[in-house]
């Protein structure tokens, strides 16, 4: 008997933040990364949201700049910066909309670009039990330099998110996806079920065109919202 899967996007979603750029800004507080490197990466960030860019492109880059790199060492920093600079971020509507899902059965995942390090420790502090993100390659406890299998954005937010349809017997037609981005509208036309959350202008605007629900988490959802 298959299930209804409720699939949350993270920065600008479930959190208010990009969680890219405030890594990157606590790099380079610790002195971790050059003021270019910082500059460079800040830019694809910038040419990836005005779809400029293949994030693909850009997720298989950082991933062979971590080769050879520990990661237990990266996995432990993550996590103690998501519990410091990143859980305190999460927005007040995403609780309610959470808590509605769990009520009714459905299988909860996140499903974002950003790597498993940093979206599993907030899936943990939410409850969420799976983590559909970008994964980066380890061989004998060191990264190795490549993704497994595409990153996690675009058209590869449908793979992941079938992947785990597949795995947990999901109804896709019949599950939900909360998401802010534009460059989010192929997994958005995947499921059933959409909901805009805080959206970027061009998804607002395609969410007017195709009347699909846009709502605000920074503020405690209404009655009305997590009735919708």
């Amino acid at each position: 008997m298959s299930q209804v899967g409720a699939f949350f996007d993270v920065d600008r979603t479930l959190v208010s933040c990009n969680t890219g750029r405030l890594f990157l800004r606590d790099l380079r507080r610790r002195g971790e990364i050059s003021f270019f490197r910082a500059l460079r990466a800040l830019g694809w960030m910038a040419k990836y949201h005005l779809s400029l860019i293949d994030l693909q492109w850009v997720a298989a880059r950082v991933a062979s700049q971590m080769a050879g790199s520990v990661e237990r060492e990266f996995e432990e920093r993550c996590r103690l910066w998501v519990k410091e600079d990143i859980l305190p971020l999460v927005v007040p509507g995403a609780r309610g909309r959470i808590e509605k899902h769990r009520a009714a059965g459905h299988v909860l995942a996140i499903l974002s670009s950003s790597p498993t390090y940093v979206t599993r420790p907030i899936a943990e502090a939410l409850g969420i039990d799976e983590v559909m993100s970008t994964q980066f390659e380890v061989a004998a406890g060191h990264f190795t330099g490549r993704l497994v299998g595409p990153a996690c954005v675009g058209r590869g937010k449908v793979h992941w998110a079938e992947d785990l349809g597949a795995r947990r017997q999901l109804d896709l037609d019949g599950s939900w996806f909360y998401t802010d981005s534009y460059t989010d509208l192929p997994m958005l036309e995947r499921v059933g079920n959409r909901v805009v959350v805080n959206p970027d202008p061009r998804l607002k605007r395609a969410a007017r065109q195709r009347g699909w629900p846009v709502q605000d988490w920074r503020r405690a959802a209404t009655a009305a919202e997590l009735a919708a």
